[in-house]
């Protein structure tokens, strides 16, 4: 029986890697095999090409069309090799960021259009869709805080101005407005066990998950 693929979605500094820790949890006590993995990234090409996008060269940036053709080619190897044989051996993938994430940030930052996006995904993505989205939104002035709380250098995205981010934010939310079927909208303004029980009871609900609600 075919696993599930859920995918967490959001600006930066929206709390995705710390919810889907939570969620891999509440799973593994349900009773499933949980795979965790990122985009860019998950597998050793992808986590290659991940360096190149975010952090480029000093005093080097890539166009958005570059950056879309980059996160399509790390995703074309993380699905062939990490997220479809998972989902085909029946186990369960939660993914920081995919396919939603090129959407909105190669458009927003300047350059490629929604369509041709759009046709990347098409060939790239192909039936192997997220049966489920949890799309976080907390305002950018939260968000940018809780990236200053991080240690590390930011990226090459995280580092850009806050209209760029104001953008971002938005995106997501027409995303979560006009594909409600699949997408779930979550406050991640608050607190971090409030923002991981609202998201466990909606993959609950949606998933058919009889499991409590905490671990």
């Amino acid at each position: 029986m075919r696993g599930r693929f859920i995918t967490l979605e959001g600006g930066e500094g929206s709390g995705k890697s710390t919810l889907l820790k939570e969620l891999a949890a509440r799973l593994e006590a349900a009773g499933k095999t949980v795979v965790c993995t990122r985009e860019p990234g998950g597998t050793a090409l992808a986590e290659s090409v991940r360096n190149l996008v975010l952090h480029p060269p000093a005093g080097q940036h890539w166009s958005p069309m570059a950056e879309a053709l980059l996160m399509n080619t790390a995703r074309t190897d993380h699905l062939e090799k990490l997220i479809r044989p998972a989902l085909e051996r029946g186990d369960w993938v939660l993914c920081d960021r995919f396919a939603d994430s090129t959407r909105v940030y190669q458009s927003v930052s300047g350059g490629v259009s929604e369509d041709v996006l759009k046709l990347m995904e098409g060939f790239v993505v192909g039936e192997t869709r997220p049966d489920m989205t949890l799309v976080l939104d907390a305002p950018v002035e939260a968000a940018a805080e809780r990236r200053e709380a991080r240690a590390g250098t930011a990226d090459t995205f995280e580092a850009r101005g806050h209209e760029f981010h104001e953008k971002v934010r938005a995106a997501f939310l027409r995303i979560a407005q006009k594909e409600p079927a699949r997408c779930v909208l979550i406050d991640a303004s608050r607190p971090v066990d409030e923002v991981a029980n609202a998201a466990w009871t909606a993959v609950q609900e949606r998933l058919d998950i009889k499991a409590p609600a905490t671990t």
